[in-house]
């Protein structure tokens, strides 16, 4: 039988190599200890529990990410909300609200007084039918002005989904978020949370299914280089040893867009990057907090409340990079104590400063991203930024993991 080699054990990774697993023999390679890239959890001796490196929140729409939790057993891990709804509080007017776009496609919300942000009309929410004709090389922030609404809605939840300021953002990878979700009702956009952890989702389970299926798994297996001979690849050098490739054997390279180009000559990929910073306390959340909250007003933007912790994710976070951890920290859990009712000291935290978290989601790096082929017959690209249509996202992920896993296949 033929092999797969798997190069990198991100969500990328790890979902090309699920999807080949049943038809090939396949070897699964990690350069760090564990599987999982930035979407794991790992135990905090400061927190003294288990956290994720990074909050990432997921939709209902997500189609890839949910069936490949479903294929792989991690699909009970996650908490999927009854309905679409977003809680937000506005710290510097004191303000809360909860936007709730209904089930269908006709988005009948947006003339519910209750149903959207306060103080708005359903004209206000065109922005998005707008956005949908966006064309190559168009930012967001035209589509999504300036004025009120941008600052309390439309901003805080393209950041984070684009992970890049509007006023940068390449509108054509909004609009791709927009046509999975808000376009397709309420039902396509229902929050989805890992509540007992990202690995307990997406990794540890898909780790178990490979290897319930013969799959070899090497952690600190760092690929070198890759031994090109003509239109294919002939060898995996890993610099202690080298794997020479049969005929029929296939590589999937699923590492970051920095380690590919190292690798792979000629290779078009992003240069720019943008930061993620994420806050966890070692405070109980109150029973009545929602799971989710949009902050708005804050450095604070979004407050996941786990059972055991509350913690904060902040997104195109490079005006926080030279911010020191303790300064961050007071600052944030102020904001939580606001946001959750509390009065508390400051408990035990972690900050998490992401320098790349993701690509820059602009025109012109959306424009340099690959496709899943190169130039050699037996060589497939995966990872976030591998050309999916979509911005950096765990459904990104998984999507160009099934890409390239279908070149593998044909």
């Amino acid at each position: 039988m033929a092999r797969v080699h798997v190069i990198g054990a991100g969500l990328a990774g790890l979902s090309a190599a699920v999807e080949l697993a049943e038809r090939f023999e396949v070897a699964l390679y990690e350069a760090a200890p564990q599987a999982g890239g930035r979407c794991r959890s790992y135990f905090d001796s400061t927190l003294n529990m288990t956290i994720d490196n990074g909050n990432h929140l997921l939709l209902s729409g997500n189609s890839a990410a949910l069936d490949y939790a479903r294929k792989t057993g991690g699909f009970d891990k996650l908490a999927i909300f009854e309905e679409a709804a977003f809680d937000f509080c506005d710290l510097e007017r004191g303000a809360r609200w909860r936007l709730r776009p209904n089930a269908g496609k006709i988005p009948w919300w947006i003339l519910v007084p209750d149903r959207r942000l306060p103080d708005t009309a359903g004209l206000d929410y065109l922005a998005l039918a707008k956005m949908l004709f966006a064309k190559p090389g168009q930012t967001l922030r035209p589509f999504l002005g300036d004025g009120d609404v941008a600052r309390r809605l439309w901003d805080p939840i393209f950041v984070s989904a684009l992970n890049t300021a509007p006023e940068e953002a390449s509108a054509t990878l909004a609009a791709a978020i927009v046509r999975e979700t808000f376009a397709k009702g309420g039902d396509s956009c229902r929050p989805v949370v890992a509540v007992e952890g990202l690995s307990a989702a997406f990794v540890d389970p898909a780790l178990a299914w490979l290897r319930g299926r013969g799959a070899q798994v090497a952690f600190g297996a760092k690929l070198r280089a890759l031994v090109f001979d003509g239109e294919r690849v002939a060898a995996l050098d890993f610099g202690e040893h080298t794997v020479a490739l049969e005929a029929g054997d296939q590589v999937v390279l699923a590492v970051t867009a920095p380690v590919a180009a190292e690798l792979v000559p000629g290779l078009s990929a992003p240069t720019e990057f943008r930061s993620i910073v994420n806050a966890h306390f070692a405070c109980a959340a109150p029973k009545h907090m929602p799971l989710l909250t949009g902050v708005i007003g804050g450095w604070t933007e979004w407050v996941f409340a786990f059972p055991d912790r509350l913690s904060v994710t902040i997104s195109a976070a490079e005006r926080f990079l030279a911010t020191s951890r303790e300064e961050l920290a007071g600052h944030i859990w102020d904001e939580v104590q606001a946001v959750a009712g509390l009065t508390a000291p400051l408990p035990a935290w972690q900050i998490i400063k992401e320098k790349r978290a993701t690509f820059a989601a602009t025109p012109a790096q959306d424009a340099v991203r690959p496709g899943p082929a190169t130039g050699w017959r037996n060589l497939f690209l995966a990872g976030d930024w591998v050309q999916t249509g979509l911005p950096s996202t765990i459904e990104g992920a998984i999507r160009s993991g099934l890409s390239a896993a279908g070149l593998a296949l044909a």
